[in-house]
């Protein structure tokens, strides 16, 4: 019943965002962390064949509002001395550098010298859901005042790419 459910909104176009208290037991986003500091999960429910990397190329195509907010990000942060967005290589599926990848999921990430972080894309296609995850690790007192000020972003950002792109 619940399948036919999903199936039935999925064909309407109507998608919901849900926000999860846990990280999915089967990805390996949390590999190498020694601590995390904060966590997000999102899932939405789409019926796929597609690998975890062609979603995660869909899922970061962000639009023109979310890309000028890295543009003054980038600016901001040049002056600290942080890492800036680098240009989009054609081969690559996102902005960020690949740390692991298999048909189910692909994690991606930076290490700072303020913050670690890693996202990734799982793809559960028994139950049709799709897993954006975030993890942080903050290295210093500058790392959590960074992240206190782009947190209220990056929780719209995601909610607004997956249901753009997805």
């Amino acid at each position: 019943m619940f399948v036919l459910l999903r199936s039935f909104f999925e064909l309407k176009g109507m998608k919901t965002v849900t926000k999860l208290t846990t990280i999915p037991e089967n990805s390996v986003i949390t590999s190498g962390f020694d601590k995390i500091d904060y966590f997000d999960t999102y899932r939405v429910v789409k019926i796929t064949n597609d690998n975890a990397e062609k979603i995660a190329a869909e899922i970061f195509k962000l639009p023109n509002w979310a890309l000028w907010l890295m543009k003054i990000r980038d600016f901001i942060v040049g002056f600290f001395g942080l890492k800036t967005s680098k240009e989009k290589r054609v081969e690559q599926a996102t902005y960020f550098q690949t740390i692991v990848q298999n048909e189910n999921e692909i994690v991606m990430g930076e290490n700072d010298k303020h913050l670690d972080f890693r996202t990734s894309v799982l793809v559960d296609r028994e139950k049709s859901f799709i897993y954006l995850i975030t993890v942080v690790c903050f290295n210093n007192f500058l790392g959590k005042i960074y992240f206190l000020t782009i947190k209220p972003f990056h929780k719209i950002i995601v909610k607004s790419i997956l249901n753009r792109n997805l």
